[in-house]
């Protein structure tokens, strides 16, 4: 097994916020994904380095804006475009239920995440979460929720 690069390794963090972390408002709510403790761990799968088919996977805390934990995130991700974007799956587990994205995650930039589900309190989830790397480890991550599907729990 071949360890990536922080820099491929911090990209694939991805998180949500807890209703615990932040208040929802139109512009969306924000957490902040910590891959400086937990940093992914890559498997190299095609030719030696990164390379299509190459496996990442994460188990990593969450915090809320202060920088308490709020819950985890555990889930994979393939690189499908080199250099470009790895195709992910991952659950953001909350102290009230949990949330599903997956989707491209783009190497640079902003990336916009759907939201496919979740459950408890996020039971029927959908809308989109954006990601940002800040550069140090951790991500900050704003969650929208389609208004329609959201559910009631403690927000």
């Amino acid at each position: 097994m071949k360890l990536f690069p922080p820099a491929a390794i911090t990209l694939l963090s991805t998180t949500l916020m807890s209703t615990a972390a932040a208040e929802p408002c139109a512009h969306g709510w924000t957490t902040i994904a910590d891959a400086r403790t937990s940093k992914a761990r890559g498997v190299d799968l095609g030719e030696p380095g990164d390379s299509t088919g190459d496996l990442l996977t994460f188990d990593q805390p969450l915090l809320n804006e202060t920088g308490e934990p709020i819950g985890t995130n555990s889930g994979f991700c393939v690189r499908t475009r080199i250099g470009h974007s790895y195709q992910c799956q991952w659950t953001l587990s909350l102290p009230d239920g949990t949330i599903q994205v997956a989707g491209r995650e783009f190497d640079e930039g902003a990336t916009m995440i759907p939201i496919v589900g979740g459950t408890g309190a996020y039971a029927g989830a959908a809308g989109e979460m954006r990601t940002v790397n800040n550069g140090d480890g951790t991500f900050t991550q704003t969650l929208y929720l389609d208004n329609n599907r959201q559910t009631t729990g403690n927000r």
